[in-house]
Order: C-alpha cells, then sequence, then structure tokens
C-alpha cells in the first residue's frame, strides 16, 4: 500500500486518487489516460506524466499525440500554474469505511500520515501482523556443467578446464550438446588454408551484483527455462543505464547458471524470474559467457588473462556534444578496441582513471568485446550525459604503434570527439508479416466478449503497453486494471489480456498511439463491448508472480507470449551476410521430435564474432518461422540444419520476436 496515494499500485507507477468531480480533459494525461501527476511539458506543446513519458519514451523516439521526433531530455516541467491546478484538485479518502473527508490532492500525504483514523488502522494491523522472516537456501551450490542437466547421453567432449581463478572455468566446447544444432561452428574443405578453430571457448565466472536500493530491477531480460525448448536461462538483452548495464560484466546471450548459490540451470522460467528478483543489497551469479572461437590453446588464454584487473569508470558529459578526449584503435592480433590516447585537458584525461592500451570490455551496457572503434564512437557521441566504461587493464604493458586492420582500407583507429562523421550502411525496414503457428506450450489463449453499461463520463479505468509500433510489433495488452475506472467494477478484464477490438473496432493492427485514440473515443459511450485474449497456464500449479512484482514496471513474461495464436505474430526478416569461410555464428534447439511433436525452433546462442553478433538484429530466444522463404514448421534438426549451411554468402532469417522477461 502506497503511504503516499493510499492505494496499491506498483512501486515504479503513477499514484492512483478517487476524484470527487471530473476532470478537465485539458489535464489529463493522454498516455495513461489519468489526471497529470508531475506534469511534463514537450517541444510541440503537449503535457503528460512524468513517469508515463518516461516510460514511453524508453521504447519510443517521438511524441505520443503527434508523432513528431522526440527525445525526454527536451521535455521541461509544466508551469507552476498548471502545477497548481492539479494540487488543488478534490479528491476523497481512499479509506471510505472509515474516512469519509475530502481534500485537494496536495493534501493527501499529510491527512494519510497524521489525520486519517482508516490507514492508522491499517498501519496497526499490518505491524502486528509482521514477523520476522528467516530464509536458509534452497539448495545446496550446485556443480557447474556445461552440458544440459537433462541430458545423460551428452558426450564427454566438451571437457571443462579449470584455470588457476578459482572464480572462473574455461570450457572448450568441442560438441555441441543433444538436440542442439551448433551452425556456428562447421568444418570446411577450404579450412586446412586457414589457421585451425580448435574449440569453442567459453567461461563461467561468478558475479557479485550491488544495489543500493534493495528492490531496484537488475535491467535485464531474459529467456528460456526447462520448459521451453532453449532449457537454460539466457540473457536477452541489457537495458541501459541499469544495475546490470553499470557494472557492465554481463552481456546478452549469457547463460545463467546460479543465483545465490541456487543451480537455477534446470527451473522453469517462471521459478528463474522469481529467484532473480528476490530483492537485496547483494546479488551473486554464476554465469556461463562464451568468448567466440579459440586459435590458441585454452591454457595460453587463461595464463595471458593473469593479473589483469577489470576496472568501472563513470565520465559526465556536460551536454550530448562534449568531447571525452579519447582515441580508440583496433589491433590486428587480439579482438577488441583499445586506447590509444587521452588527449590532453580532455574529460578523460582530467578524470584520470583511464589509461593507455587500456581493452573496452563495455560502454553503457552494450558489449564491445568483439567491437570496432566506430561502434564506441558512435555510443558515446549519442550518450547525453553519464558514460560508464568497463575496462581491461594489464599492469606495466605499453600499447605499440598502431597498425592498420588488414581487412579494411580504412584506418582501425577512431575518436570520440565527434568531430568526423561515423558512416553505417544504411539498413532497409524489414517487412514484417503474419505467419501460422501451432506451438502454444506452458500457456493457452481464451477469447473472450465483455459487454458493460456505462456512464458517458466514466472511464474504462486501464493503462496499456504494446503496439504495433512497439520495437517487437506487440499487440495491445492491458498493463494495469485501475480501481477507479468500469473494468476494474466488472471485474473480467484483467491485466495482461490482449485487446482485440472494441465496440467492433480492431485494435491488433494498431499503434500505442491510435489504440490509445480508439479506446478514449470509444469509452464516451453508454454501452462498451470490449473484445479480448487471457493467455492462461496450463499448468495451475505454476506460482503467480504478481505478488513478487512489487517495484517491477510491469510487463508480460516472454514465456506468456508463446500462447498468443498465430494471427496475432508479427514475423520480420533479418538478413545476415557472411565471407566464404565464414560460420553464421547462432544455435538452435527445438523441431520436431517423435516423442514431442512440433516445436519452433529458437536462437540459443550468439557467438561473439560472428555474423550473427554483428548484425545485432538477432537476439537470444527469437522463433526461426523460415529460412530463405521455406516454411521451418514440421521440420528436424537433421532437416534444417543442411538448408542453413547450403547459404553460402547470404541468408534470409524469418522471426518472430518476443521481449524476454523483465528481471
Amino acid at each position: 500500500l502506497c503511504c503516499e496515494c493510499g492505494q496499491f499500485h506498483l512501486l515504479l507507477d503513477n499514484h492512483l486518487y478517487n476524484f470527487q468531480d471530473e476532470v478537465d480533459d485539458e489535464l489529463v494525461c493522454h498516455i495513461c489516460l489519468q489526471p497529470l501527476l508531475q506534469p511534463m511539458d514537450t517541444p510541440c506543446g503537449h503535457t503528460y506524466c512524468f513517469k508515463c513519458l518516461e516510460n514511453f519514451m524508453q521504447e519510443y523516439n517521438f511524441c505520443p499525440m503527434y508523432r513528431k521526433k522526440l527525445s525526454f531530455q527536451q521535455c521541461h516541467k509544466s508551469s507552476l500554474l498548471v502545477r497548481n491546478l492539479l494540487d488543488k484538485l478534490i479528491v476523497f479518502c481512499p479509506f471510505k469505511a472509515e474516512c469519509q473527508q475530502t481534500m485537494q490532492r496536495c493534501e493527501l500525504e499529510a491527512h494519510l500520515q497524521n489525520r486519517c483514523p482508516g490507514f492508522k488502522k491499517y498501519k496497526s494491523e499490518l505491524q502486528r501482523k509482521k514477523n520476522p522472516i528467516s530464509k536458509g537456501k534452497e539448495d545446496p551450490p550446485a556443480k557447474v556443467e556445461t552440458n544440459t542437466p537433462k541430458d545423460p547421453e551428452a558426450p564427454s567432449g566438451g571437457s571443462s578446464l579449470v584455470a588457476e581463478s578459482s572464480a572462473a572455468a574455461v570450457v572448450a566446447l568441442g560438441t555441441a550438446e543433444p538436440g542442439l544444432v551448433n551452425p556456428a561452428f562447421e568444418e570446411t574443405e577450404e579450412g586446412e588454408n586457414l589457421p585451425q578453430r580448435t574449440s569453442l571457448v567459453a567461461e563461467t565466472t561468478t558475479i557479485e551484483i550491488h544495489r543500493e536500493d534493495t528492490e531496484e530491477e537488475l535491467g535485464m531480460r531474459i529467456v528460456g527455462g526447462k520448459d521451453t525448448p532453449l532449457g537454460n536461462i539466457v540473457v536477452q538483452e541489457v537495458l541501459r543505464d541499469s544495475v546490470i548495464a553499470a557494472d557492465g560484466r554481463i552481456a546478452p546471450g549469457d547463460h545463467i547458471l546460479e543465483v545465490n548459490g541456487v543451480n537455477i540451470s534446470s527451473v522453469t522460467h517462471c521459478q528463474a524470474v522469481s529467484f532473480l528478483r528476490h530483492p537485496g543489497p547483494v546479488l551473486h551469479l554464476m554465469v556461463l559467457q562464451e568468448k567466440g572461437f579459440s586459435n590458441k590453446t585454452v591454457q595460453q588464454d587463461s595464463t595471458s588473462a593473469t593479473n589483469r584487473e577489470v576496472i568501472h569508470v563513470t565520465l559526465i558529459k556536460r551536454d550530448r556534444s562534449e568531447p571525452l578526449g579519447i582515441k580508440l584503435i583496433r589491433k590486428t592480433d587480439e579482438a577488441g578496441i583499445f586506447i590509444l590516447d587521452l588527449l590532453e585537458g580532455g574529460l578523460a584525461a582530467k578524470n584520470g582513471k583511464l589509461s593507455r592500451n587500456d581493452r573496452v570490455l563495455s560502454i553503457n551496457g552494450q558489449d564491445l568485446r568483439q567491437g570496432t572503434p566506430e561502434a564506441a564512437a558512435q555510443i558515446i557521441q549519442t550518450t547525453e550525459s553519464r558514460v560508464n566504461f568497463v575496462v581491461l587493464r594489464q599492469p606495466g604493458v605499453q600499447l605499440l604503434d598502431p597498425v592498420e586492420d588488414s581487412s579494411t582500407s580504412n584506418s582501425s583507429s577512431s575518436s570520440s570527439n565527434g568531430g568526423s562523421p561515423v558512416h553505417h550502411r544504411r539498413r532497409l525496414e524489414p517487412n514484417h508479416y503474419r505467419r501460422k503457428s501451432s506451438y502454444q506450450k506452458g500457456y493457452v489463449s481464451h477469447e473472450k466478449t465483455v459487454a458493460i453499461k456505462k456512464e458517458p463520463k466514466e472511464s474504462l479505468g486501464i493503462t496499456i503497453g504494446g503496439g504495433r509500433d512497439n520495437k517487437n510489433k506487440l499487440p495491445i495488452y492491458v498493463t494495469s486494471v485501475q480501481p477507479i475506472g468500469c473494468l476494474f467494477r466488472d471485474g473480467r478484464i484483467k491485466r495482461g489480456d490482449v485487446l482485440l477490438s472494441i465496440n467492433g473496432i480492431d485494435l491488433t493492427h494498431l499503434n500505442y498511439y491510435e489504440a490509445v485514440s480508439a479506446l478514449k473515443s470509444n469509452a464516451a459511450s453508454h454501452s462498451v463491448v470490449l473484445k479480448a485474449l487471457e493467455i492462461l497456464a496450463v499448468n495451475s500449479t505454476e506460482p503467480s508472480l504478481d505478488i513478487k512484482e512489487q517495484g517491477f514496471s510491469w510487463s508480460p513474461l516472454w514465456i506468456t507470449w508463446l500462447g498468443l495464436p498465430s494471427y496475432l505474430h508479427c514475423c520480420q526478416d533479418i538478413v545476415l551476410s557472411k565471407g566464404n569461410l565464414e560460420s553464421w555464428g547462432f544455435s538452435i534447439v527445438g523441431g520436431f521430435e517423435e516423442n514431442k511433436g512440433n516445436q519452433p525452433f529458437f536462437i540459443k546462442t550468439i557467438v561473439p564474432g560472428t555474423p550473427a553478433f554483428r548484425d545485432r538484429k538477432l537476439k537470444c530466444g527469437d522463433e526461426i518461422v523460415a529460412v530463405n522463404g521455406v516454411p521451418a514448421v514440421g521440420m528436424s534438426n537433421s532437416e534444417l540444419i543442411p538448408m542453413l549451411k547450403e547459404q553460402r554468402n547470404r541468408v534470409t532469417l524469418t522471426v518472430v520476436s518476443w521481449p524476454g522477461s523483465l528481471v
């Protein structure tokens, strides 16, 4: 229960109020459709709640009303006059049973804390029920295995070599695990003219994450679980400016093996989300990170890594155009990018924490272990204020003179000063279309029609997410049902429901703003007919995560999207290109098996330094629908993998991409 508004809502959501009178439409936010809270004005003249606009701008780069290009930094607080008008709106005390008072909105918090008998009664009952909770570890620390625990027939070819440091184990993945098709590594006849790639190297590392706010989300999206073909829990995305991004050691594609000593390599998706959302100041994660193909022996790699230290450095720019004064280069004999020089008087030189020859591992949470100087410069130039570096340093080593990369005619050095523009090949907008699928493992969908009689001025009382302009092309879904509208009173529309239509108007093809407009215009009538899709868990014993989501901005779990019917799927084409002697760089799981029937193909891993990794559009957890237009439904591993290998230089993958679960 929020102590400021006296209502139940998620920690990161807006406060909720019961207003005495109908609020003028000019004082209503057109994102949440509620009276404005902490109003923010855009340069184009529109006003939204601070939190609504902040959340919206994390997904989009335009104004929700007129779709003009917009960044959050261009917006500013509304005038004092507007804020005072909003603060003086009359609201009811939420504890109607014990307190029938009304007051200005700005006075409600003081009323609850000092005068409200209902809130005082609630606090005393809560205090009486509180008991100290003692929790022990549910499982002893599990032994880390590189092969999937479910597969006892796994070959012993993938041996593990323990490095000198007890915090890391380096494994050579010589053979793919059972059921894992790995087009990232393939033999080639021309290979005898090249240095032999001895193995695909991965490293198991324990990472300690510290949080000042114990309830703060980590800021990464995950996919997988034992109840999906992926098996393991895999990081799909690391969000900018998050706890994980600031730490810089976890990257998309990493497999999470343990959380605080508990083995999660063979738990369900929901169980893994629950473990990772558990609040606490310190989180210990054991992760498996693929390092790419190695031309050297594992012993050489582990020896060269000794005495190196990982250093975190934050530089703060006064504005986007301020240069850092760093020159970056690429070496021909070692992957990644390195600091060549720090310009005298520059921001980095004044800070004094970065050094020549530091290898840049990540900037603002974006993995640059296999990156280029141009990519690093682009990240720095587009950052508004804080630039978070994670670098690897080996004391006592001086940088040799820079050399040009033999694979390109351009200079391999780049400056973050922003003087020279960074040119990128322009990509065409991918083609999105719908397709058929029969896979609904774990979750099924149920269509329902809800007819409601209401007052014309009464709001629906829901907030929504998604839209076909979202980067994942999601359908419109309900993010909250607030206790001040007709849908809360009716009780049939729930959080997570996918909205199909309102009063006969199709919502499935609309973008976010079009859907908000359609809902708002139809809510003004005496009756509303909503068609919605409720996604239900097949296994009713799976614990609900609603209770554990306090403090997390709510969004559907990745696994629930797998239960969406095929007519709501929106596919996109991803075109990959490679050289004759390269492999595509991703591994897949799924396909037809006699004992399991038809399962979709999912991307399980993307190997650093490969075409799939460099393209950055393909994500772990993406479902492959077709290869060069040939549907993959009904194929087995042994049928799909030759098709991928036959494509020598170019392949078009048609995929469905659902956002991973936020933890």
